[in-house]
């Protein structure tokens, strides 16, 4: 066996030192939003089924859909299409071959992020007028 002085080896790269670049960031959210999703899903569903049976059971879904963790849980799920929406955009804008370029992608990744933002408060604000 080789003598390797193991001590003295320089370590990998690990997260404290690599800093995830923008467009890696929109990848990996865009993932997460896509199942995000699904939490906003069943719980519509579980409200419109509900209101479809009425009763007890509806009273309850309609508590749970107007109280805190209903509002985070929608808004986020609304959040997440919209986020979800721009980064289709930027993915048909890269299968045109645009904006592969390093920093037109990074400009790219930030308008999904702050288009997701807008278009989230529009729609908060537009459903409460």
């Amino acid at each position: 066996m080789a003598d390797v002085n193991r001590g003295n080896r320089p370590l990998s790269p690990h997260l404290t030192v690599y800093k995830l670049p923008i467009t890696a960031i929109t990848s990996i959210l865009t993932r997460i939003t896509g199942h995000a999703m699904l939490a906003g899903i069943i719980l519509l569903v579980w409200w419109l089924v509900s209101a479809a049976e009425g009763g007890v059971e509806f009273a309850r879904a309609d508590r749970v859909m107007h109280s805190w963790f209903g509002f985070i849980v929608m808004w986020a799920s609304v959040w997440s299409l919209w986020y979800h929406f721009c980064a289709g955009i930027r993915h048909l804008i890269y299968d045109a071959r645009l904006g592969l370029e390093l920093r037109e992608a990074d400009k790219l990744a930030w308008a999904i992020v702050i288009a997701s933002g807008v278009l989230t408060l529009l729609t908060l604000i537009l459903f409460y007028l």
